[in-house]
This record gives structure tokens, C-alpha cells and sequence, in this order.
């Protein structure tokens, strides 16, 4: 029930309206409450929704699955392709100025490819930059390598480093695939438990195992932990030196705002999950909840999953209205649409909505859905070099989100 004459009551303006107009305000507010569906995913009711809109950047791609650039590249995005190629677009006409890389040796395919790509934080001065692919095994790698030393639009294909390899899951899904650096200088990974229905392995809640998990991993020396600003947290008891956080399921994908961790976890059958992390040292040790958990619900076992110990989403949506893959995103900091800063956005591959929030005091507050930034199979959001955002598609677009 709506108390629509407690809150015309405390307010003194709204007193002096006439008694028509105060009627029709508060069947406006009704209407504006009763519109939120259950989970508190607010719809098309706020006037502000359609004051954003796609600006075409890029199509004819193949499979684009990420884009980024390096900190302060103002000409520049680097668009990953999902059978192995990454491809440089200038940032104004979307036009392709190279192919950057051409990795050869990996499987692609389903949920398999190359699948992430980070810069260095000081890649304008060391030229290292990290992928995220499956290889010819179907086997989970990690790599770095060098720009060419001749030309600023090509890698050296010769350079690579592994730096992780996990072998070939049992299935060919879940992968997960981000690449992100801390503001401590770790690059961070998110790996999905390894595929098949349920985690039948328990991967995800395994410790000793790197499946379901985000790695802290030290960007220079294969193999081995980044201890930037202090250890990971299983180093000294037992489980794998890399993991940081555990219990995901298929984080697609994770990010950076500041110290702040988001990470949307891709649902079973029922639910998707969108968690925050505030930090310092955000998501340190912390058990999201697969596969004891999907979502805000209990999964295994199907009830009193949940004795205090485990981190819950700070937003979760059920399979309704042909949802059923979270994308996540970014939150924006750019400068080209003031209102949104320090707003979160995240899609859902199969539903084709955009929606946000932001983050406060532990709460997701400003729910919004955005009717004209909804694409069919979107696949990932981007953040060029100046830290506005795009929206890629599996049919192959890139676009930006302007002002409408």
C-alpha cells in the first residue's frame, strides 16, 4: 500500500496545491511504485530512462566479446574478437586502423576464445599487455606480451609469456574470461567453475582448486601470487596461492571502480547476481556462495544453505521475461553524461535490457532500466581510455553511450 498522504503531508509545497492536483500526484506515485517488480529491479517508469542512448561506433565484427584501451588513449579501441583477433578502431569514425593480434593455437567457440584483454597500468611505458584465452587443449591460459617496439598498432606476436594455465575442465562452459588490474597493481582473473550443470566437482567452494574463482595473480613472474600491498589469503593455509575470492559460478564479467569490486555471476536456472566488494583489498577472502547459493536462493543443498559466513549479492534478478545471462559492466566515470557518474550498468544476454544502479552504504539504490540501450545478445560492456562506455553485441556492433 502506498502512503501517498504521509508523504504529501510532510511536505509544506505540496500542501498549498489544490486537492485535484494532490490526487492525481499521488495515483502518479502509485502507479511509479507498483511498476517495480519484486525483486526491486525497477522497469521503463523513471523520466530519466530515455535520456540515454546508442551511438553506432562499429559492425561486421566477428564475435566481438570485450573492448578497452590503454589508461589516457584518447584515438584508440581495442576490440576483442572471440575466435583470436584483436583489432584497433579509431575511437571518432570507428574505422579498423590494424589488427593488434592474431593469436593462433586456441579453441574457440561456445563459451571458449580469447576472452579478455588488459593493458599494464604503465603501459605506456613498458608496452605489456595481458590476455585471457583457451587454448588449442580447450585448457584455460593466461598470458602477457609486448607491443611491437616499431609500431604502437601491432603486438609482438612473439613475445608471449604465459603467466597461468589451468587445465582442460572436464566441460567446454564456464570459462569465465576478465582481466582486470587493482589499483594495487595485481592483475586480477575471473575463472568460472568449469562448466557442466550444478559444478559437479564443487569447484567452486574448493579452495585448492583455481575454477570459480577471481585470481590475484603477480603480473611479471609466472605462476606466482601478487603480494602488492599484502599476501593472498589462502597462501598460508592450504589452498591455491592465486585465489583471492571464491564461490562463482561464471563471473561474466568483473570490474574496478576505485578500490569497489564488481563482479555479475552468471546463474543455473533461476537467478543472476550482481555482487559489490568495497574496499580497500575488496573481495579478499570472501565466498560468494556457488554452488551453495544461486543467487539470493539456496542451490545445494536447498535449504539453511547460508549460515552467516557467505557474501550475498547486492542485487539479483530471477529467470523472468526471457532473462537468463547477467553481463556486467562498468561504473561510468566518464564526463560526456554528468548525471550517470558513479553509476553501475549491467545487461542480460538473453532479455537484451540495460539496467544500473548505484552503489550506497551497502545498498543498490537508483535502479534504472534503459529502454534505448537495449541490444539483442550483448555479449559485454567497454571503457575506452576516457572512460566512457560501449555495448558490444554477439551479431558483431559497437556502441557508445551518449546523451540522447
Amino acid at each position: 500500500m502506498v502512503r501517498c498522504d504521509v508523504s504529501i503531508k510532510q511536505n509544506k509545497g505540496l500542501r498549498m496545491l489544490p486537492m485535484i492536483f494532490r490526487i492525481m500526484l499521488c495515483l502518479c506515485l502509485t502507479s511509479l511504485i507498483t511498476a517495480c517488480g519484486e525483486d526491486g529491479d525497477t522497469q521503463d517508469t523513471n523520466p530519466t530512462s530515455r535520456s540515454l542512448t546508442l551511438q553506432p561506433i562499429a559492425s561486421s565484427l566477428n564475435s566481438p566479446v570485450f573492448l578497452t584501451a590503454p589508461r589516457g588513449d584518447v584515438n584508440r579501441l581495442f576490440v576483442v574478437e572471440q575466435g583470436g583477433t584483436i583489432r584497433i578502431l579509431d575511437r571518432t569514425t570507428g574505422n579498423q586502423l590494424s589488427t593488434f593480434l592474431a593469436l593462433t593455437g586456441i579453441t574457440s567457440g561456445g563459451e571458449r576464445g580469447l576472452l579478455g584483454l588488459a593493458f599494464d597500468p604503465n603501459y605506456n611505458a613498458n608496452g605489456r599487455f595481458y590476455i585471457f584465452y583457451t587454448d588449442a587443449n580447450g585448457s584455460i591460459t593466461i598470458s602477457r606480451f609486448l607491443v611491437s617496439a616499431s609500431d604502437a598498432n601491432v603486438a609482438d606476436s612473439t613475445s608471449q609469456v604465459i603467466l597461468v594455465t589451468i587445465p582442460r575442465p572436464n566441460f567446454a562452459n564456464h570459462n569465465g574470461g576478465m582481466l582486470a588490474f587493482g589499483t594495487d597493481g595485481c592483475l586480477y582473473a575471473g575463472v568460472g567453475d568449469g562448466g557442466s550443470s550444478g559444478d559437479p566437482n564443487n569447484n567452486g567452494q574448493s579452495l585448492a582448486s583455481r575454477l570459480g574463482k577471481i585470481l590475484r595473480i603477480d603480473p611479471v613472474t609466472p605462476g606466482t601470487a601478487c603480494t602488492s600491498q599484502g599476501v593472498n589469503p589462502f597462501v598460508l593455509t592450504g589452498g591455491n596461492q592465486l585465489v583471492w575470492s571464491y564461490g562463482l559460478r561464471n563471473p561474466w564479467r568483473f570490474a574496478f571502480d576505485g578500490d569497489d569490486l564488481y563482479i555479475a555471476d552468471v546463474g543455473q536456472a533461476a537467478r543472476e547476481e550482481i555482487n559489490v566488494s568495497p574496499g580497500p583489498n575488496a573481495g579478499k577472502g570472501l565466498n560468494y556462495g556457488w554452488r551453495l547459493m544461486e543467487g539470493s536462493a539456496c542451490f545445494n543443498p536447498s535449504t539453511n544453505c547460508n549460515n552467516g559466513g557467505l557474501t550475498l549479492p547486492i542485487l539479483d534478478y530471477p529467470h523472468e521475461d526471457g532473462a537468463c545471462s547477467v553481463t556486467g559492466g562498468f561504473v561510468y566515470r566518464g564526463s560526456a553524461v554528468p548525471a550517470i557518474q558513479g553509476t553501475y550498468f549491467y545487461a542480460d544476454f538473453c532479455a537484451g535490457f540495460v539496467r544500473s544502479f548505484r552503489f550506497n552504504n551497502g545498498s543498490a539504490i537508483e535502479r534504472t532500466e534503459w529502454p534505448l540501450l537495449a541490444s539483442s545478445s550483448i555479449t559485454s560492456f567497454g571503457q575506452d581510455g576516457l572512460n566512457e562506455l560501449y555495448i558490444l553485441t554477439q551479431g558483431g556492433t559497437v556502441s557508445r553511450i551518449v546523451p540522447n
